[in-house]
């Protein structure tokens, strides 16, 4: 009678699984397998596929194309981390204190978020745009002559970088305010008791005893820097000259532009390597600096 219980309730949860587990196998899984046949072949669609070797990954690895929105993207990382990683943390420990209207403020900067790229990216744009955009005519009023941001070869990709703090700050922010949570009262009244004052007690219990938020943070964040596309392609295209050009949008060119489909896949896997890597890497760092024990 035990026995046939627990295979009853084995059945229900397989049951309750099992949708999720079809939608993994159909959606993620199959799409991955073939995605790393196809980098073996050459394949474009239309006529049969024939059978290339490690073709595609060497044509890959040695295209300046890849190159260029490989360091495009490492220019991306390097200036949207530290920056979102700054501005959250600074967001989360405001939106900590007790304020009237604190709810509303959380809101307020979680709102962009939920924004579709899209949108976000059509609006400034718009807002960055060198003849007509709100930000240089406000900065006409105080006599400085904007540049021509998304076209300009210096200003294109911090343009982007600024664009994407302002819209996934809020989630930093949330996900920084949860950690400054969890931290227990008790911790700031031994430090008191020890004479630590405000900032001594920040860089002292609140940053290290934060550390395992901020390590989500950054894996999180490194992930989507690599896969940076949806405010590029929107924005500048890849331009001026391919000064924004990232990966993810060279694959989607090579794809469903040019109908390369081994060679869009090769660069897929390559990305995918990469991202592993850095991942792995991130995971045994994370044991000099990051701190577990509350």
């Amino acid at each position: 009678m035990v026995g046939q219980n627990k295979l009853s309730k084995v059945v229900v949860i397989i049951g309750f699984l099992l949708p999720s587990l079809a939608g993994l196998l159909l959606f993620q899984l199959v799409p991955m397998l073939s995605s790393a046949v196809i980098s073996f072949t050459n394949w474009d669609l239309l006529t049969p596929a024939k059978f290339v070797g490690i073709d595609n990954y060497s044509e890959a690895l040695q295209d300046e194309k890849t190159l260029t929105s490989l360091l495009n993207i490492l220019q991306y990382i390097v200036g949207y981390i530290p920056s979102v990683l700054i501005f959250g943390l600074l967001f989360a420990v405001l939106l900590n204190r007790k304020l009237t209207g604190i709810k509303l403020y959380r809101i307020f900067i979680f709102v962009p978020v939920i924004t579709s790229w899209v949108a976000v990216s059509i609006v400034w744009r718009w807002l960055l745009n060198g003849q007509s955009g709100l930000i240089n005519y406000l900065l006409s009023l105080i006599g400085v002559q904007g540049p021509v941001w998304l076209q300009d070869f210096v200003w294109a990709m911090p343009s982007i970088i600024a664009v994407s703090v302002w819209k996934d700050i809020g989630y930093v922010t949330v996900i920084l305010l949860a950690g400054l949570q969890d931290i227990s009262e008790d911790y700031y009244e031994a430090a008191t008791i020890d004479g630590a004052g405000g900032f001594q007690q920040f860089f002292r219990v609140t940053l290290p005893l934060l550390t395992p938020s901020i390590f989500f943070v950054l894996v999180i964040s490194l992930i989507n820097g690599f896969q940076l596309f949806d405010q590029v392609l929107v924005m500048t295209g890849g331009g001026p000259a391919g000064q924004t050009s990232t990966l993810v949008q060279q694959i989607y060119g090579n794809a469903f532009q040019s109908y390369k489909m081994g060679f869009a896949s090769a660069q897929s896997w390559i990305l995918f390597v990469i991202i592993f890597l850095v991942t792995i890497i991130q995971q045994q760092l994370q044991k000099r600096w990051v701190t577990y024990d509350r």
